[in-house]
């Protein structure tokens, strides 16, 4: 190894490397958007606060802090027994940290865009109306189906269907993001 022929500068550096590895791999992962190390994203799983937000640097050093309590007596003993005897299965760290580890499957695109006819607006639109449809056309394979009804039942004057929502009203307004998208 070559921290061997560097003596004691070379010991001091891997000392180093392997408490940033240790220590500082999991926050640094758990606050990218993703919200999860390579290990936990490979699974499904992500760390967010417990009431659903992203995780805070705060919360994520105090999580992983506490990994060493969680470790003893011998191999995460106290976080097994601490997970059976919670109804939440929560180790010390997300005890303490409020946050919680939850799974998060890959996002599926509910609807494709480049199957919606697009629709000319029922009126003409202001700037900020055009943002507005084209933003959730934007945002609607993100959406789920119940939600992005509901934003296009808020929208559904642009396509003529004002006081109307369901599955064809969301597809018509998005239609009308497509026109505005210039896809005619």
């Amino acid at each position: 190894m070559t921290t061997a022929f560097m003596g004691g500068v070379g010991f001091a550096f891997w000392m180093i490397l392997v408490f940033a590895v240790e220590w500082l791999y999991p926050i640094a992962f758990e606050l990218t958007s993703s919200g999860a190390t390579p290990g936990k994203k490979a699974f499904g799983l992500k760390v967010v606060m417990d009431h659903g937000l992203p995780v805070t640097p705060a919360a994520s050093v105090a999580r992983n802090l506490l990994r060493v309590a969680d470790f003893l007596p011998f191999f995460y003993g106290f976080a097994v027994v601490s997970m059976l005897a919670r109804r939440d299965c929560k180790r010390l760290g997300d005890i303490a940290a409020a946050t919680m580890v939850v799974h998060a499957p890959p996002a599926v695109p509910r609807i494709e865009l480049d199957d919606i006819p697009p629709i000319a607006p029922a009126r003409p639109l202001p700037a900020a109306d055009q943002a507005a449809v084209v933003a959730l056309a934007a945002r609607a394979a993100r959406l789920t189906d119940e939600r992005l009804d509901e934003l296009a039942a808020l929208a559904a004057a642009v396509s003529g269907d004002e006081g109307r929502s369901g599955p064809e009203v969301t597809r018509r307004v998005l239609g009308v993001g497509q026109w505005l998208l210039g896809r005619r």
